[in-house]
């Protein structure tokens, strides 16, 4: 990376991000992150893993995600607060730094809002390779906000779905999600209810942002054979399934001890099964193995997908000028005397004074 001197960090803001998914093309970045997601994944074991460090209030949650290989550490800075947007705010916001772990220095700080919709969706996908139908080509949305059409843009571009059914209580958010989408050729019905965004489908993706515990898909709505995709539930006292749909399904999370407290599965005995998904990309579990078997990827994000986002991106900056040299770390010419660095820069502030 064509940067020179210690004190000097690439940061990517968003502008430069935008511009590089763009230049990327956005169904090739997906791909090519996903594939990065798998690779850390088929390594699962090799992480230090944790639940995220998370700061609750009744209006949302900051949370903290780390997480290191041994040789790279990285982590997100990460909220969510629901109420955001009635003040033209996003509900979710987020920026990133990984580092070496020889030296203890940032190799990048990036923005991580847009990326984190991009390696959200790409994860979904990434689960329903392992647990979808065989070939499914439909897919209801429900939850039509920030994440949606990067879950749309990922299922077709990793899976192939060609239809895709939306509901969102927000008829102008269903609107934009299918303008956003209209050009990518998929087949995009607009339903009144969560009933008939479902009906006849084989995937189903929840995505809603309330901070509750809501039930937008009950029982009764979900036939033999689906594959569910819930990613609105994710932190404690915040779910979208009703129980009953947990005990007809095989559960696969990502980090038990952060999806118990975090996940749909916060519903059920703690001692409830579930499979962890690293272990199916392995070949260690059984994914979807029956035509009949629902299953439900309870996801949360955990910081190994980040951590894949963050490597994903720095490997694409080489060559590239998608960046702003960040004077971030301070370079004294004696790496003990950081005093003396303040000293010379205070007299070269007088000297300029005098010019």
């Amino acid at each position: 990376m064509p940067i020179a001197g210690l004190n000097l960090v690439p940061f990517i803001s968003v502008e430069n991000m935008m511009d590089l998914v763009l230049e990327t093309g956005i169904d090739a970045f997906l791909v090519e992150l996903a594939q990065y997601i798998e690779e850390d994944f088929r390594r699962w074991e090799h992480f230090d893993k944790t639940p995220r460090v998370a700061s609750h209030s009744a209006e949302g949650v900051i949370e903290l995600m780390p997480t290191s290989d041994g040789r790279l550490y990285g982590f997100k800075y990460v909220n969510g607060h629901p109420k955001n947007t009635r003040s033209g705010r996003q509900t979710v916001t987020a920026f990133g730094v990984l580092a070496d772990v020889e030296t203890g220095y940032p190799l990048l700080l990036s923005e991580m809002t847009i990326l984190t919709a991009l390696r959200t969706a790409a994860m979904s996908a990434v689960a329903a390779r392992y647990l979808a139908p065989k070939n499914a080509r439909t897919m209801a949305l429900i939850g039509t906000g920030a994440q949606s059409e990067f879950q749309a843009r990922a299922f077709r571009a990793l899976l192939g779905i060609e239809s895709l059914r939306l509901f969102d209580v927000d008829e102008p958010a269903m609107r934009r999600c299918r303008s956003n989408l209209a050009d990518l050729g998929l087949s995009i019905t607009l339903c009144t209810s969560p009933e008939e965004a479902v009906e006849g489908v084989e995937i189903i993706t929840t995505a809603t942002a309330d901070k509750q515990n809501a039930t937008i898909l009950t029982d009764n709505m979900i036939g033999a054979g689906v594959h569910i995709n819930a990613v609105g539930g994710d932190c404690p006292g915040k779910t979208e399934l009703h129980r009953d749909i947990l005990l007809r399904s095989s559960i696969f999370v990502e980090y038990p001890p952060q999806t118990r407290v975090e996940g749909e599965i916060q519903q059920l005995d703690p001692d409830h099964p579930v499979v962890e998904l690293w272990r199916v990309i392995c070949g260690k579990e059984a994914g979807r193995d029956r035509s009949d078997q629902i299953t439900l990827f309870d996801s949360v994000g955990f910081a190994v997908e980040d951590f894949s986002a963050l490597r994903y991106v720095n490997e694409k900056l080489k060559g590239s000028r998608h960046y702003t040299a960040l004077d971030l770390l301070a370079d004294p010419d004696e790496p003990r005397d950081l005093y003396g660095m303040l000293l010379r820069r205070q007299a070269w502030l007088r000297q300029a004074s005098l010019a």
